[in-house]
């Protein structure tokens, strides 16, 4: 019987021996090149895993180029097809002189594209670049592949970038989420790295959890996801609030030259809108002459729109006030059929000049992209737009508070016979009230531009609201305009989520129809030629 289990004793030590060679084969590149051959999504994801952990030199060049299709297997070749159209052997990275003879691309499902991303993530995790780095980690947070968790480890133990680190430690408490078989404390404390990230991919990752945790480890879990949940519910609020301020900008841009008109001539403009389009418009021609002409300008293409867009649309505004709108003041009816009437008359132009079709304008440089504030995500057009209408706002108080043209409009809106008995051309002053109105309607139209569709038709989309935001904040008056325009725009941003954007615009004017009930002349009520008839 000891003689047995002696011959046990070394079967077992012999099995070692040739099992170990075995397994240090298997885990050899040789070993990747020939599962990439096999042409079986499992084999393949196997030699992904293989190429990272024993660090062959072209790994990141074959997985790159088996993610973009270009990696090709077959007959026991393995070849990167460059993006130039050349060829190089996998293993050498030397170049080849063809397309080998019977390769084909190495066949993808979601499994191994998966495991592609986590495999590019641990590959930039020793990246001296820390942005890099960091954006290493986010794919490998997002992968979620246990098979770089070495590699990770490594990279945490060595960072030094406090940001980096963070990202790398998020990275690891992703995995660990999933990994069944870490120590429930490892488990534990990863939950509480992904409570302090506190965003939707962290809520997303703790619900990956698997069925079978501890119960000490579901607790922990439970308590994290509400609080990430009551922190993103305060976030979402904030992110609702940007954008109705970001509404409220364009609400003020489109209304403001409506609220001039409107408040000194007592017009009712169905024209206003096209003025809109027309800023827009000239807008697109800027930056079509521009790229025809002198492309280096591009980024300047706005600043060279605005005060072009504003002459353009103040002196079609002058020509509709001198042609048309000055032989019907005190038949208000009159007044709204003639300029619905001009207003079909310049879509139509634009039309016949431009086509029906959308037209495109650029965005500047400087007004593309995003960036994140917290958790609000803020987009630079929407946020120079904001500025670019406190910017109007400002200006259009400046040229009525300290400005000739302005004491007499304002002497005009007070008191039209006083004013004429001054010796004030109220004529004049009435051609250029609305010029200056339908001018600063132009301006609307070029931010409008970076953010809507330039057509014939944009202006409609914007006519219904600026005589909300008119009527509801006092006519004439500018500060009720800006309070009225940011106003609606929270509300209507509020009101989205729960009763939805069709519901939510009528719920608002419904609230409009009730209060101008009460309050006739708006928020802040101005005496004007209106008010006088």
């Amino acid at each position: 019987m000891p003689s047995l289990r002696s011959l046990l004793r070394l079967l077992a030590v012999v099995a070692a021996l040739f099992a170990a060679p075995a397994a240090a084969f298997a885990q050899s590149p040789d070993d990747a090149f020939a599962r990439l051959n096999a042409d079986s999504f499992s084999d393949t994801a196997r030699a992904i895993d293989i190429l990272v952990q024993s660090a062959h030199p072209n790994a990141a060049m074959i997985i790159e180029a088996l993610a973009d299709g270009r990696l090709l297997a077959g007959g026991g070749v393995v070849a990167v097809k460059t993006r130039e159209g050349g060829f190089l052997d996998a293993k050498t990275g030397q170049a080849l002189p063809a397309e080998p003879a019977g390769v084909k691309a190495v066949r993808l499902n979601n499994n191994v594209r998966r495991v592609i991303q986590g495999a590019l993530g641990g590959l930039g995790l020793i990246n001296p670049d820390p942005a890099k780095r960091v954006a290493a980690a986010e794919a490998v947070f997002r992968a979620r592949d246990v098979s770089v968790l070495p590699v990770l480890e490594a990279a945490i133990a060595k960072e030094s970038n406090d940001r980096a680190r963070r990202a790398l430690r998020e990275a690891q408490a992703a995995i660990l989420i999933v990994k069944t078989d870490a120590p429930p404390f490892d488990r534990i404390a990863a939950v509480d790295v992904l409570r302090e990230r506190g965003d939707q991919d962290a809520l997303a990752t703790l619900r990956a959890l698997p069925g079978d945790a501890t119960p000490g480890l579901k607790e922990a879990q439970a308590r994290a996801m509400s609080e990430i949940e009551g922190k993103l519910a305060l976030w979402r609020a904030g992110q609702n609030l940007w954008y109705g301020l970001s509404l409220g900008s364009v609400l003020l841009l489109a209304a403001i030259g409506l609220a001039i008109n409107f408040g000194v001539m007592g017009v009712i403009n169905m024209a206003h809108g096209e003025m809109v389009m027309l800023g827009a418009y000239t807008t697109f021609v800027v930056q079509e002459l521009i790229r025809a002409h002198a492309p280096y300008l591009f980024d300047w293409s706005l600043a060279i729109a605005i005060p072009a867009a504003f002459i353009v649309a103040g002196a079609v505004g002058i020509a509709i006030e001198r042609g048309v709108i000055r032989f019907l003041y005190g038949r208000p009816l009159e007044t709204l059929l003639a300029t619905w009437g001009i207003s079909l008359i310049l879509q139509q132009a634009v039309r016949t000049a431009f086509g029906p079709t959308n037209r495109e304008v650029g965005a500047p440089a400087f007004m593309s992209g995003a960036f994140e504030l917290g958790g609000l995500a803020i987009t630079w057009n929407r946020l120079w737009i904001i500025v670019f209408a406190g910017l109007v706002f400002a200006a259009l108080l400046a040229i009525l508070k300290l400005t000739p043209m302005g004491l007499q409009m304002r002497a005009v809106t007070q008191n039209r016979r006083m004013a004429s008995a001054m010796g004030i051309r109220t004529g004049r002053i009435d051609a250029l009230t609305f010029g200056l109105g339908s001018g600063v309607a132009g301006l609307a139209g070029v931010a409008l531009s970076q953010i809507d569709n330039v057509s014939p038709n944009l202006g409609q989309s914007y006519i219904i609201d600026s005589f909300m935001v008119v009527v509801f904040g006092g006519v004439g008056n500018l500060w009720g305009t800006l309070i009225s325009a940011m106003s609606l725009g929270v509300a209507n941003k509020l009101l989205e989520p729960y009763a939805g954007a069709v519901l939510g615009k009528i719920a608002l004017l419904v609230f409009i129809i009730l209060f101008i009930q009460k309050r006739p002349r708006g928020l802040f009520a101005l005496k004007g030629r209106a008010v006088e008839a």
